[in-house]
């Protein structure tokens, strides 16, 4: 939120009387706002015709210099370090808060496979799962198997430097915040990598700091995971980041469909890890 004090466009928010921008969950509403779509607005006009005074689909974009945690070194041209990469997507369920791949091409797999439900930006269609591969959908000029068989190949070559230098691949982690109970609310109270950054720092990766029997992908224990200032249960915990085998082998379906879409020149290497995962769910 600190990105957000200066140097920023909104858009389909509502504008409240001094000056300020306003959408619904951000606080307590406003006596008055000029809406989304221009008109006037107020909680006894919300209560009476249910008008929202922003659009369900509200955005804001800022330059990523105005992030206060931002690295000084983030667009160094001599290159920069990467000891982790995280992909994640909007799932409602199925999606554990965090895992982390076995391996490279496990890695590869997840981000191929990775999907968000689709909100009011995609008129009719709220709520469908969206297939958007290593986030790239919107920007992958040729074909995504022969982008799939890329990152394949990059791993395949940092490995063998590695094995030269002593150094680590990047770890892979998926993240979904947007888990929801029953009552429809978000079970998670807030965003951060905490996880992901505390198995990068164990040197050698302490695999006891994750279930390494997890069905799908290894999933952060709750004594590994800082809950300080959080009024977070391990029932709540438990509810974000469980597997539910059953749905987990719906979801392999529409992996298998995914696959079917682009079997052209589809890497052999991502079949076969999804019979991996069947195997370990029994389906």
């Amino acid at each position: 939120m600190a990105s957000l004090d200066r140097d920023v466009i909104f858009t389909n928010v509502a504008l409240t009387d001094d000056g300020d921008v306003w959408w619904e969950g951000l606080g307590d509403a406003p006596a008055h706002a000029i809406d989304w779509q221009g008109k006037d607005w107020t909680p006894a006009i919300a209560k009476q015709t249910g008008a929202k005074a922003a659009h369900p689909n509200s955005r804001f974009t800022v330059a990523a210099l105005n992030n206060p945690a931002l690295d000084p070194a983030w667009d160094d041209p001599a290159g920069v370090p990467i000891d982790i990469f995280i992909f994640g997507g909007r799932r409602s369920t199925t999606v554990p808060l965090v895992t982390e791949a076995r391996n490279w091409i496990e890695g590869v797999y997840m981000a191929a496979t990775m999907g968000s439900e689709t909100t009011a930006a995609i008129v009719g269609q709220e709520g469908v799962v969206r297939r958007d591969p290593f986030a790239m959908l919107p920007f992958t000029g040729y074909n995504m198997s022969d982008y799939f068989q890329h990152w394949l190949d990059m791993g395949s070559k940092l490995g063998a430097l590695c094995e030269k230098s002593g150094a680590r691949l990047p770890r892979i982690f998926t993240t979904n915040w947007f888990r929801k109970g029953a009552d429809g609310k978000f079970v998670w109270p807030g965003y951060g990598g905490e996880h992901a950054c505390a198995q990068v720092d164990d040197r050698p990766p302490r695999r006891h700091g994750v279930r390494p029997g997890a069905c799908v992908w290894y999933q952060p224990f709750l004594r590994r995971t800082q809950w300080t200032g959080l009024d977070f249960t391990a029932e709540q915990f438990d509810k974000v980041i469980g597997i539910d085998k059953d749905a987990w082998a719906k979801e392999l379906e529409l992996h298998a469909a995914l696959f079917k879409q682009l079997e052209y020149h589809l890497p052999r290497e991502l079949s076969d890890n999804k019979a991996r995962i069947e195997k370990r769910l029994g389906a």
